[in-house]
């Protein structure tokens, strides 16, 4: 893609999001399934192979967002942990559900506005389980679900990042 192209497909949003800043707050959302064999089956409106613009950011919608993947990484690794800690804790799961929801600004992303932050402003996960489970058993169960998944741990307390360009 060149440089005029992007520019081209951009400004569309870029001008509707400076006229209309509320247009530019996308909920981005990941849904995974739990089975009971201790994985999480993610689905995926696109396949994540190739990576590329959000449509909100000039994509064509045939490549998986990142920030979606992200959310995906986050239901999946709750999803499993989830799975281990109801094996551990013998809550039998007959299945449910995981959804991760995330609010983005694409005003930041995009450079219509530096005083809006790039990335996700919020992320909620919500739990739907098939259990027989009583309450507090189901309480604990998530509970030590976010203490030992990774991803959500990540994203939690976010670690020292850096970059490098190699020589």
């Amino acid at each position: 893609m060149q440089p005029a192209e992007l520019r081209e497909k951009q400004a569309p949003f870029k001008n509707q999001f400076k006229a209309d800043p509320a247009s530019a707050l996308l909920t981005l959302r990941a849904v995974g399934q739990i089975t009971p064999d201790v994985t999480c089956r993610l689905l995926f409106s696109v396949p994540p192979e190739n990576a590329g613009l959000h449509p909100q950011a000039g994509g064509d919608g045939l490549a998986a967002c990142s920030a979606e993947m992200l959310l995906h990484a986050l239901v999946g690794c709750a999803g499993v942990t989830l799975g281990a800690v109801a094996t551990a804790m013998e809550i039998p799961l007959r299945g449910g559900s995981i959804t991760a929801e995330g609010d983005v600004d694409f005003r930041g992303t995009l450079g219509v506005s530096r005083d809006v932050p790039i990335g996700f402003q919020e992320i909620r996960l919500v739990f739907d389980l098939d259990t027989d489970a009583p309450d507090e058993k189901r309480q604990k169960l998530i509970e030590l679900t976010e203490r030992y998944c990774v991803v959500y741990q990540t994203l939690k307390n976010s670690p020292r990042l850096s970059s490098a360009i190699k020589p």
